[in-house]
């Protein structure tokens, strides 16, 4: 009798741990498996690992913005691809993300006097870092060709 008590308290111990991990993900489709934190950095809860201008500059997976804290504000079809700015409340910033688009395209994310970007790679797809952005209206993404054109999403 103790020792099914027992095993019982180990499945459900088991199965905490395994529920609570979740899946990795791209472009803030799914929770990001756990990571350690950044050094420095507190955020809210629900693995949120930083706020406003201390995630500029950083992977909005790796610091727990993606996923169930982000949302599409913007999207648009640009130069033939599919560009979104995605914000994350929780986080109070914002990314930009393509997909579709040619390898050597740059996309970038602006909002107040902060910028990031990213070059696109094989697979036609990608997401830059965050700046932050307290107004999920005020970032901007753009996408620029390597052939040169260029065409631009507003929150």
């Amino acid at each position: 009798m103790l020792a099914g008590a027992a095993s019982v308290l180990v499945l459900v111990a088991v199965g905490a741990f395994v529920v609570g991990t979740g899946g990795g993900g791209k472009a803030g489709d799914a929770a990001p498996a756990a990571s350690p934190a950044v050094p420095g950095t507190q955020g809210p809860s629900g693995g949120v690992r930083c706020s406003g201008d201390d995630c500029t500059g950083h992977d909005p997976e790796a610091m727990g913005c993606g996923g169930p804290h982000a949302r599409t504000v913007a999207q648009a079809p640009v130069d033939g691809a599919h560009v979104e700015i995605r914000y994350s409340g929780a986080c109070r910033a914002a990314w930009a993300r393509v997909t579709g688009a040619a390898r050597g395209d740059t996309l970038s994310v602006t909002a107040r006097d902060a910028a990031q970007e990213e070059t696109v790679g094989e697979a036609g797809e990608a997401y830059t870092p965050m700046v932050a952005a307290a107004d999920p209206a005020a970032p901007s993404a753009c996408v620029v060709s390597a052939a040169g054109p260029r065409g631009c999403v507003e929150g």
